[in-house]
């Protein structure tokens, strides 16, 4: 990510974090203010993603990745009570064995 995008992510969640509506404008003004130089295009892009985008939602799926589908989970029925042992079954998935370098046939070494 160049410094310019940086700087207008920041400007963006300075300006939803405060409650005031996200404007190429506002975006330059605190870019500028920051003594950070941009392309006059990436205010403009910003702007227009806050636009169609709703910010809380990119801010909460930032690590989401993206073009999967929705997982449906089941809720336990009222008055049902979850089983304690639900989390800790969670923590004992097992991980996927990482391949050595034996397994390929050759060392970086070699």
């Amino acid at each position: 990510m160049s410094v310019s995008e940086l700087a207008c992510t920041y400007a963006a969640l300075v300006l939803h974090d405060d409650g005031i509506p996200i404007t190429a404008e506002k975006i330059a003004t605190l870019v500028k203010a920051a003594n950070v130089t941009v392309e006059s295009y990436w205010p403009g892009l910003f702007a227009k993603l806050a636009e169609k985008r709703n910010i809380e939602d990119l801010i909460l799926n930032v690590g989401a990745g993206g073009g999967g589908g929705a997982v449906a989970v089941a809720a336990p029925g009222a008055g049902a009570a979850a089983p304690a042992a639900a989390p800790a079954a969670e923590e004992k998935k097992e991980e996927p064995k990482e391949e050595s370098d034996d397994d390929m046939g050759f060392s970086l070494f070699d």
